[in-house]
């Protein structure tokens, strides 16, 4: 069953913190993008990985085909973090139950095309969470030759 959208925000300042939220380049995501720069990697930034579908992950590594999607805990219903809304709440739980709904559409669209999707929770420490990445994205072969310790340092490997 459906919850009827609000027609506007509930205050002004509702309005005002909702077109303050940033649709990229949110601390998180710059975090995480330093650590997977950091490590040698390279990727693009906000791009769809199959044009055709409208859906922007949040770094793209287009040779190895991975896709990353930071998502945030209150939109996307973080497990151990989501928090419901106190006003409006029906709308909002039935928002977060969309967008997950639609995460999963957008990992299965981009699995059968040959896309490896991560999702990095955005409570995640970034340093980890680019290891993780660089070592799936190594592991397909964008850098064969190299991986990262558990550290998180490079090793290259002379092939």
């Amino acid at each position: 069953m459906a919850v009827a959208r609000p027609v506007g925000a509930s205050s002004e300042g509702v309005r005002k913190s909702m077109q303050a939220n940033k649709s990229r380049d949110t601390k998180p995501e710059l975090a995480l993008r330093r650590a997977v720069h950091a490590l040698g990697l390279r990727y693009r930034v906000a791009v769809r990985p199959l044009p055709k579908i409208r859906r922007t992950a949040d770094l793209v590594f287009t040779k190895a085909q991975v896709a990353v999607f930071l998502d945030g805990c209150f939109w996307h219903g973080c497990p151990e973090h989501h928090i419901k809304a106190a006003t409006n709440a029906d709308y909002w739980a039935e928002k977060v139950v969309r967008n997950r709904e639609r995460d999963a559409e957008t990992d299965r669209k981009l699995s059968e095309s040959g896309w490896l999707v991560i999702r990095v929770w955005e409570h995640e420490d970034p340093k980890r969470a680019a290891v993780r990445i660089a070592e799936q994205v190594w592991k397909i072969g964008q850098g064969a030759a190299e991986r990262v310790t558990p550290r998180g340092h490079v090793q290259r490997n002379d092939v």
